[in-house]
């Protein structure tokens, strides 16, 4: 991809002093608007390009967000146990959505997770496709900044597919 090749501008700083800046609204919007600005935004990079490149473009953002994040908020500084339980506290917490681990072999890093109740499609009509591009490179990017391995993160249960719950398999790449 094009982006790849050119530096950043993102910093962590550059997000503001929401606290500052929102004084009378405070912190917290509603999905509605953040779900209205995301799939507004992949109808238009899907229109401009293709389905696939927006899908790309969206886990790519995602895993940019996942690793600041991991990098700004979490603490990262305990063993698996203590990580998982500081990452489920501050997705809840940040009303991200709700984790559980399924399946972990930590030997071979392999994971299987749900998010419940999360931003991207809950609540979302069925559609027989998974939809949830973003928070698979959100997934990517937090797991690769805690163990410094990369993973390749899928979806493989999403609540527009059916399910009640979005399920991912991520595994080292």
């Amino acid at each position: 991809m094009k982006y790849e090749n050119k530096p950043s501008k993102f910093t962590w700083e550059g997000l503001g002093n929401i606290g500052e800046g929102r004084k009378n609204l405070g912190p917290d919007m509603p999905v509605l608007i953040y779900r209205l600005f995301q799939y507004t935004l992949k109808d238009i990079l899907s229109r401009e390009y293709d389905e696939v490149t927006a899908s790309s473009l969206y886990r790519a953002a995602g895993h940019m967000a996942g690793t600041e994040l991991a990098k700004n908020v979490l603490d990262l500084s305990g063993d698996f146990d203590y990580f998982i339980a500081n990452l489920t506290n501050k997705l809840k917490e940040l009303k991200i959505g709700v984790l559980r681990i399924d399946k972990a072999d930590l030997d071979s890093l392999s994971f299987t997770l749900t998010v419940s109740e999360d931003l991207d499609c809950s609540g979302l009509p069925i559609s027989g496709e998974t939809v949830c591009d973003y928070d698979e490179g959100f997934i990517a990017g937090i797991l690769e900044t805690y163990s410094s391995r990369q993973f390749i993160v899928k979806e493989i249960d999403c609540w527009s597919t059916g399910d009640r719950t979005c399920r991912f398999s991520a595994i080292p790449k």
